[in-house]
């Protein structure tokens, strides 16, 4: 009998599903449709504690977690980041489907990943809301630059009704994003302690909400190196007291960045942080992402405490 985690790796993409069982070396593949879901759990089956690990590619996993937390079986969503790093110290260079899962498997059975929980559906509806609004806000973004010089007058036309039409989609989508949060006590509960931070809109808290459900629940130096805001030191040779920021969830970093202007000029802690900063000859852009770290753990403090902001806690 089993007592340990019996690693499955898969590599996930739009239509397929590549799969390396613990034990072998041979790398199957599925539809990832509900019949190659269905063939996927009839494989599982024949293990006794099965853990499928796989990459966090976004909707394309969506369908296999929801399916394998349905039938109580542990999957851990892992950065890709740090299987391709996994892969480069391994000295893996090539990249193929089959390959990338037989990759994946080695690093679960090396890096033992935690169970990832699966994601609500209210958490996903929301997620996807408020990446829309984001698409159509970059898509409008485009538009106004396009704006500045056209000379035709079609060409002039055409940009003003799209932007008329960007701007009443962006309008509607706020909307429904108010209603998906207010329909969902936890939610509204999060996104209201959210708001009560003096720089944090709505926006910013929706954001949050939807794309860093780990907010309050754990440590801030965890928190700070999900939101890609984390100092990570670079001691090395002639470099030597440099630290910078890498990777983590670029939505984040940037509802982030803008809740942090906007706090810098209302929020007198975080105002006063910035400027002593400043005062200490540190970078502007050093200054504001420390700022934008003291935010997201003020935020989490926040959420673990259940209570509101206060300009002395």
């Amino acid at each position: 009998m089993h007592t340990d985690p019996q690693y499955v790796g898969v590599d996930v993409s739009k239509h397929h599903l590549d799969f390396v069982m613990p034990g072998t070396a041979q790398c199957c593949r599925v539809s990832n449709s509900a019949a190659g879901l269905a063939g996927l759990v009839r494989r599982l089956s024949r293990l006794e504690r099965p853990h499928l690990v796989c990459e966090a590619t976004g909707s394309y996993t969506r369908p296999l977690v929801r399916e394998l937390a349905q039938r109580s079986i542990p999957v851990s969503r892992v950065n890709p980041r740090q299987v391709r790093d996994f892969a480069r110290a391994a000295g893996q260079l090539a990249k193929t489907d089959a390959i990338d899962a037989a990759l994946i498997l080695r690093f679960a059975q090396a890096m033992q990943p935690p169970v990832s929980p699966p994601p609500a559906p209210a958490q996903v509806q929301l997620a996807d809301l408020v990446r829309r609004r984001r698409q159509l806000v970059d898509m409008a973004a485009v538009e106004k630059q396009h704006a500045e010089h056209p000379e035709a007058e079609l060409v002039r036309a055409t940009i003003t009704a799209h932007l008329a039409f960007l701007e009443g989609a962006i309008t509607q989508l706020d909307a429904a994003i108010a209603a998906q949060i207010a329909a969902h006590p936890d939610m509204a509960r999060r996104a209201g302690l959210l708001t009560s931070i003096p720089g944090v809109g709505r926006t910013t808290a929706a954001v949050l909400v939807a794309e860093l459900p780990e907010l309050g629940t754990i440590g801030p130096k965890q928190i700070a190196a999900l939101a890609g805001v984390a100092p990570i030191n670079h001691d090395s040779g002639q470099m030597r007291g440099q630290a910078h920021i890498a990777g983590g969830r670029l939505s984040v970093r940037c509802a982030l960045y803008m809740a942090c202007l906007s706090a810098i000029r209302c929020n007198p802690p975080i105002k006063a942080f910035y400027l002593h900063l400043r005062a200490q000859g540190k970078p502007a852009k050093l200054a504001i992402v420390a700022a934008m770290r003291k935010l997201l753990i003020t935020a989490n403090a926040m959420l673990q405490r259940d209570t509101p902001w206060a300009p002395n806690a």
